[in-house]
């Protein structure tokens, strides 16, 4: 049997660890990168050179990404690992709060947190001790007394969650439901216990026995689903919301006997891009993945009045046929014209029986609709929620039937008046 060629690594062996460190961190923040990937980026490396950051960055990137919702946590290691000359106190800093000077006081950006927590394992902080006053005792048993780890994270933002409770989160999501309530249609069917005396029946009965009436027919109407529509925006500011949002949708569009005729998913940045199909499939990393690869914008710009004309223009009568309900998940935050805007939002919503935007800005207590883009949405809206949270997500299943909840919507508008 021939026998497999040795692997021939850089000379500079402190570069093949530091590589083989860094793949390892990815790994354990949930990108599948395995032996094979590792070799070939020291190859790469070794091909390349290791002179210029930029290059080095994209050499490493195109060894370990294939998926649009890894490019993130790359970058937050790649930075923290390779860029930061103090990234081992940054991370301290980010993972204990305790710690003070390592770090300035600010929320941590989109990813940083998984990428602290995998560049950690294994690493023992050193952390003073200190003597805590009876109060502070106090105040720390009444917290743990009161609130559970799940409770927590119903009310975390999900752009500041780990990995393990980004994982957690997604099998609560998994299990809320969406209820909705059937529509009474105009259409009728025949009812021993109906509310309306059916005339033609009743008529076609007694010709029946010599024309003479004798028993009268009633009828009720029908009820029909309405279809639920999913316009999710995929840009930079929204991936992570709009990724766990589209986890929870899955689960939607895969239960039996939920109420929905059927759910419609797209998703749009630079264009848009219908995931339907996709969102069927049982797996859910197997749907997310496959829409991942078909919505090739994922994590770029945003063009929200573009996106809304293709859909008014393409799709709007084939999928807002039977009294839709359209979700709008979104920031808002559009550099188009806003007249466009304005006129594209009017029409998905005379087109909609209830179009509901969630926009996760929400979540902060000074928000106000300053963006041009959110002056010239908000008024063609039925309601305006939060969706940062799996509490924001349940909040929406519990008022989605509720024709006169308007969420924040009200309370915004008289901001603009």
């Amino acid at each position: 049997m021939a026998q497999l060629p040795e692997l021939e690594l850089p000379e500079n062996p402190k570069l093949t660890q530091n590589i083989t460190h860094f793949a390892r961190a990815l790994r354990k923040a949930g990108l599948p990168i395995g032996p094979g990937r590792v070799i070939d980026a020291i190859r790469a490396v070794e091909a390349a050179g290791f002179t210029d950051k930029f290059d080095f960055y994209w050499t490493l990137h195109a060894c370990f990404v294939n998926r649009p919702e890894h490019r993130a946590v790359f970058a937050q290691i790649f930075r923290l690992y390779w860029r930061d000359p103090r990234y081992m106190e940054h991370m301290m800093a980010m993972m204990l709060p305790a710690i003070r000077g390592a770090q300035e006081e600010r929320k941590a950006r989109s990813a940083e947190k998984r990428a602290a927590e995998a560049l950690l394992e294994g690493v023992e902080p050193d952390v003073p001790e200190q003597e805590a006053r009876e109060d502070e005792i106090l105040i720390e048993v009444d917290a743990s007394q009161t609130m559970s780890n799940e409770e927590r994270l119903r009310t975390l933002d999900f752009e500041q969650m780990s990995t393990a409770e980004v994982a957690q989160a997604k099998r609560m999501l998994a299990r809320l439901r969406l209820p909705v309530k059937p529509i009474p249609s105009r259409r009728t069917r025949a009812s021993l216990r109906g509310h309306q005396i059916d005339w033609r029946r009743t008529l076609r009965g007694s010709m029946r026995q010599g024309g003479e009436l004798h028993d009268i027919a009633l009828k009720k109407r029908r009820h029909r689903w309405p279809n639920l529509i999913v316009l999710c925006d995929i840009s930079g500011s929204m991936s992570q919301y709009s990724r766990m949002v589209l986890h929870f949708l899955h689960a939607v569009a895969n239960e039996k006997g939920a109420g929905w005729a059927k759910v419609h998913a797209f998703t749009f940045g630079t264009r848009l891009t219908n995931i339907t199909r996709h969102m069927q499939t049982r797996d859910v990393d197997q749907a997310l993945s496959a829409a991942g690869a078909r919505a090739q914008d994922w994590e770029g710009g945003t063009r929200i009045g573009d996106s809304l004309h293709s859909f008014n223009r393409d799709w709007s009568r084939r999928v807002m046929g039977q009294g839709a309900v359209v979700l709008l998940i979104t920031d808002g935050l559009d550099r188009g014209d806003p007249e466009a805007l304005a006129r594209e939002m009017e029409r998905l919503h005379l087109s909609a029986r209830r179009l509901i935007w969630l926009n996760p800005l929400l979540r902060w207590d000074g928000f106000a609709p300053k963006a041009q883009g959110i002056k010239a949405m908000l008024p063609h809206v039925d309601a305006f929620r939060a969706g940062h949270s799996v509490q924001t997500l349940e909040q929406l299943a519990e008022a989605i039937s509720r024709t006169d909840d308007s969420g924040d919507k009200d309370r915004l508008m008289a901001m603009l008046d």
